[in-house]
């Protein structure tokens, strides 16, 4: 049978405090995005360079650097 399939406890979990931490810097940058939206007009796209940035960093960032987005090859 698989090592797997014996029920372990979850080992690495963040602290409250920086899960909210994490959570709100997360909305700041998604929140920012669609902030910056107020400010596009046809001739000027920088709002939409700003806001697509920011939207890839809200999600990028908790998914990549400070989660584990592929643990499918972990044992």
């Amino acid at each position: 049978m698989s090592q797997n399939a014996t029920s372990q406890p979850i080992e690495k979990e963040n602290p409250l405090g920086q899960s909210i931490l994490l959570f709100v810097f997360s909305m700041v940058l998604f929140l920012g995005a669609i902030y910056s939206l107020s400010f596009l007009t046809l001739s000027n796209p920088w709002p939409m360079a700003v806001c697509l940035g920011l939207f890839a960093l809200a999600f990028w960032i908790p998914q990549t650097i400070l989660g584990r987005s592929n643990s499918a090859g972990e044992s």
